[in-house]
């Protein structure tokens, strides 16, 4: 499940549980209020909670990725110049056969 559905779900759970709260509640309504207030603050806390990690795991992946690319670039530099080398060294030998051939 998607982190967003789940997200969705909870959020949708704790909606009903409050409704439902308040249509069959045994206390008195200032009582019931300030329970589902309680409840809803916990549920927010929960969810910083949850975001303030989401947010954590998200810095470690872009640092991750940022290093991963890092390295992938220097592959790349590193290949590009070993292949300029070798294509250098192929038109030199080229050019010392053409000469001796010449010659």
């Amino acid at each position: 499940m998607k982190k967003s559905n789940f997200l969705l779900a909870f959020l949708a759970s704790v909606a009903t549980g409050a409704a439902i709260g308040i249509l069959y509640a045994p206390d008195k309504g200032y009582r019931t209020r300030k329970k589902l207030r309680r409840k809803g603050e916990h549920a927010l806390e929960d969810l910083r909670d949850k975001a303030y990690i989401l947010a954590a795991y998200s810095n470690e992946v872009n640092n991750e990725i940022d290093r991963l690319t890092d390295k992938v670039d220097a592959a790349i530099e590193q290949a590009a110049d070993e292949a300029t080398a070798r294509i250098g060294a192929a038109i030199s030998k080229l050019g010392e056969g053409k000469k001796s051939l010449g010659a």
